[in-house]
């Protein structure tokens, strides 16, 4: 006894030392690249908050810019866009644009287009990811870690080689007609994103599996685990996939503009290059149109986009 509680000091100690370093790390102001000194320096502090402005200006134009100057274009004539293409409005605004752009060119038909497809591969991208992570990261089973590397070796194949044989299979599928001009012949490869698996596995790998080991104690099943227990728990990472899947979908071109020909499928990626060589003004209008989705959907999401990008702190506490 005498021998195990000496034993016991100097690890007790050490356990002491590393908390009291830990808590100097946390609670020391000085860690940054200025002190609390030089920030009282009033050159030092004016010097950098001068850089910080100038730098958040810099990322407001570069960022925001095109976007701003898109949608003045949506309501700037022709001819202003030609001659003035800076000058805020010079002639005024118009609705010529938008009404072209709506009514003649029928973009809200192209739309909606575009949103059936990016909800079709939301839905798809979702259900594999999430059912995929979870037979990796919460169910385990034997053949896990080769299902893993099998997941993982697809991240090294580049699309782009994909894309003969997988059109061969929605030309001549296993079973059925041919898929072209039918939007499961996008839904159905969206959900093939390997990307997405692995991001939802290692989300899942944060969680606490105590809570899934008292699930299954009180009779929880697989179905049961992952709707009322995992899911509920994963909104952040679920909306991160949602941003990726719907932005991934809105701007996809090459692979739509191989397998929707048809008008009453193609979605807007692929329809507005063919309006190349019409009104600029109008072009300008149905390009701001095209971009309401993303925008809303950033805004929308974008807190539980960045509260899940550290794919972490699921549970507190």
């Amino acid at each position: 006894m005498p021998g195990s509680a000496a034993a016991a000091a100097p690890s007790a100690s050490l356990a002491a030392i590393v908390r009291r370093r830990r808590r100097s790390t946390v609670d020391n102001p000085d860690r940054g690249a200025l002190s609390s000194a030089d920030w009282r320096r009033p050159s030092v502090k004016h010097t950098w908050r001068s850089m910080h402005f100038l730098l958040l200006v810099l990322l407001l134009v570069w960022c925001l810019g095109p976007l701003l100057l898109l949608g003045k274009f949506a309501f700037t004539p022709t001819q202003d866009i030609l001659t003035a293409p800076m000058a805020v409005f010079p002639n005024g605004p118009t609705m010529h644009n938008v009404d072209q752009a709506w009514n003649r060119y029928h973009i809200g038909q192209f739309f909606m287009n575009t949103v059936w497809f990016a909800l079709g591969a939301w839905f798809t991208q979702i259900l594999v990811a999430t059912t995929g992570g979870f037979v990796l990261s919460v169910l385990r089973p034997r053949w896990a870690k080769v299902l893993n590397w099998a997941v993982l070796a697809t991240l090294f194949v580049p699309a782009v080689v994909l894309l003969i044989p997988l059109y061969k299979i929605i030309v001549h599928p296993p079973v059925g007609d041919s898929l072209v001009n039918n939007f499961f012949a996008v839904w159905l490869p969206a959900g093939a994103s390997a990307f997405n698996v692995v991001l939802v596995a290692r989300f899942f790998d944060s969680l606490p599996r105590e809570i899934f080991e008292a699930a299954r104690v009180d009779g929880a099943g697989p179905f049961r685990l992952f709707w009322h227990i995992v899911l509920p728990m994963s909104k952040p990472i679920i909306g991160v996939v949602s941003v990726f899947a719907v932005i991934a979908s809105w701007k996809d071109f090459l692979w739509p503009f191989l397998v929707l020909k048809d008008d009453s499928v193609k979605p807007l990626s692929v329809y507005l290059q063919s309006m190349a060589n019409v009104d600029k003004g109008t072009l300008m209008a149905a390009l701001a149109i095209s971009t309401l989705i993303p925008i809303t959907m950033f805004l929308v999401f974008q807190r539980m986009f960045l509260r899940g990008a550290g794919l972490g702190g699921a549970v507190k506490g």
